[in-house]
């Protein structure tokens, strides 16, 4: 650990006696929900991990360096400052720490944090990946390098709608990383459970995740994907198409993009895409969380 990198205690002695760790974003904070409402579904994510008998590792950079394991009032912070906290990926942790910006950092910022902690399991929304339109604006997200390259199963609710999801599976399946259905065959839709493109394999319990992230693992396999379909989905596709138009007709794009679309369906739903989003991160978080516990729990070969 360096100046760079600090390890809250508690995450630094769970590591230590490879107790189960689940790392935690918070870009989810600061940029995926209305103030204040971030800070809320950032600590019943924490308290949904450690309910399932594991350690939350909330990640973000403040103060110049990248803390693994937030208190509650550095993550309070994050919900403060909302969109003027940078979105932090792999690329922007250096920049963000040297010169001490507020980094919420996004799915694969986390990433590498995980893979600087050796930390397993990583609970979120959903992941970035292949845009919309992807032949006129080429944009990736670096989500799906850092799985390729990170020893860690991301559970969420498959890939963020606005994408171009099948796409995005058809980037990870070059990339081989394995996309898991948790109990579905298809990967999940973000707000909707059904109608994604299928699932390289499907697990019914945490321990089966476990043991298939181990043989991953053990066969010099790096990142994997589960996807946990949200409990209570909603069609937003006729929303989400709107609400692209929209974001090319003001000039928003790159990382700007995501936060716009998730307040535009927020408001024109009614609040029913807000509700499903705050569902589904904690539900992806305490999933994630029971993986860990049965990974943990697995007698070395």
């Amino acid at each position: 650990m360096t100046e760079l990198l600090q390890i809250a205690p508690e995450v630094q002695q769970a590591l230590h006696e490879s107790r189960p760790v689940v790392a935690l974003e918070t870009t989810l904070i600061a940029h995926g929900f209305p103030p204040r409402v971030g800070v809320e579904v950032g600590l019943a994510s924490e308290a949904a991990v450690s309910l399932e008998g594991a350690v939350a590792a909330t990640v973000g950079v403040i103060d110049g360096a990248v803390v693994i394991g937030l208190d509650k009032k550095q993550i309070e912070r994050f919900g403060e400052a909302g969109a003027d906290a940078r979105k932090a990926g792999p690329r922007d942790l250096a920049a963000c720490a040297a010169r001490r910006e507020l980094g919420a950092t996004t799915v694969g910022g986390t990433l590498r944090a995980c893979a600087l902690a050796g930390i397993r399991f990583l609970g979120t929304g959903g992941i970035g990946g292949v845009h919309r339109g992807f032949a006129e604006r080429p944009d990736v997200s670096a989500d799906l390098a850092e799985l390729a390259r990170t020893q860690t199963l991301v559970v969420g609710a498959g890939a963020k709608s606005l994408l171009d999801v099948p796409a995005t599976a058809e980037v990870l399946e070059t990339l081989g990383v394995p996309v898991v259905g948790y109990r579905t065959d298809e990967l999940p839709l973000f707000y909707a459970a059904a109608g994604g493109p299928p699932v390289s394999a499907r697990v019914e319990s945490p321990e089966e995740a476990a043991e298939l992230a181990r043989a991953h693992w053990e066969l010099g396999g790096a990142g994997l994907l589960l996807g946990n379909a949200p409990e209570h989905g909603v069609d937003v596709e006729p929303l989400l198409e709107q609400a692209l138009r929209t974001a090319a007709a003001e000039n928003i794009s790159g990382q700007a993009v995501t936060p716009f679309v998730l307040s535009f369906l927020h408001e024109r739903s009614g609040g029913r895409t807000l509700e499903v989003n705050r569902d589904l991160v904690a539900a992806n978080a305490a999933l994630a969380a029971q993986v860990a516990v049965a990974f943990s729990t697995i007698s070395p070969r």
